[in-house]
């Protein structure tokens, strides 16, 4: 097998396997790289339709990689509804999603009706791409029993835009957020949380001041 035969299987090899991933952003960026190989490629080989379709395939990935990235940091972009622990809809993403759940919080058990539990929906557009579920654990600290992202969403972290909220937490009278010991995979460190022995905490007056910062509006 020349060079040349290795380089087109292993771009169609990437091509195939970019569109097993159930995550948006990497299978964009996997099938953008498989389009570029296979346009070099074609254009060895003079075939050259193939070289156009792989062109306009690679912008469309761009296109949308762009549009995504952007996406990524919009506070526009995801919306925050907090709904009853004992909301049927709740419910039931928390079935359909339970053995993915179990994966990234493994101390999750369920959302049991309580005045001292809050949950929240995180919707890209119509599309439900998240919870949290936030319980009073007295003391000005709201501990976090669920923090979770479905995995087509899981590349943008939009759970991030729950605590950006300052808001939801501090009309709850908490000073302080505080996870689970043992979440699998946690991003809180990028969202201005110190570590708290095994977990992470967050200082809601200090997200509140910075957020009202971000949102001042330059007199000049």
């Amino acid at each position: 097998m020349s060079w040349v035969d290795a380089l087109g299987w292993f771009g169609s090899a990437l091509l195939v396997f970019s569109l097993l991933q159930a995550r948006i952003l990497r299978l964009r960026l996997l099938n953008t790289i498989a389009c570029v190989i296979l346009i070099v490629f074609n254009a060895i080989l003079g075939i050259w339709p193939m070289v156009a379709m792989n062109i306009v395939l690679s912008a469309i990935n761009l296109w949308f990689i762009a549009k995504m990235l952007r996406e990524k940091n919009d506070p526009n972009a995801f919306t925050v509804i907090e709904v009853e622990e004992d909301d049927a809809y709740l419910q039931h993403f928390l079935e359909v999603q339970h053995s993915d759940i179990a994966k990234f919080n493994p101390g999750f058990s369920g959302v049991t009706e309580s005045a001292e539990r809050f949950a929240y929906l995180v919707l890209h557009g119509n599309e439900t791409v998240g919870v949290v579920v936030v319980r009073d654990a007295g003391d000005g600290v709201g501990q976090v029993e669920l923090d979770y992202v479905t995995v087509r969403y899981r590349d943008f972290t939009p759970g991030e835009f729950v605590w950006r909220h300052s808001g939801l937490f501090a009309g709850h009278g908490w000073r302080t957020i505080r996870t689970p010991d043992a979440m699998v995979g946690a991003y809180y460190e990028k969202l201005g949380f110190h570590r708290d022995g095994e977990a992470w905490a967050l200082d809601i007056a200090g997200v509140t001041r910075r957020s009202n910062e971000s949102d001042a509006v330059d007199p000049a």
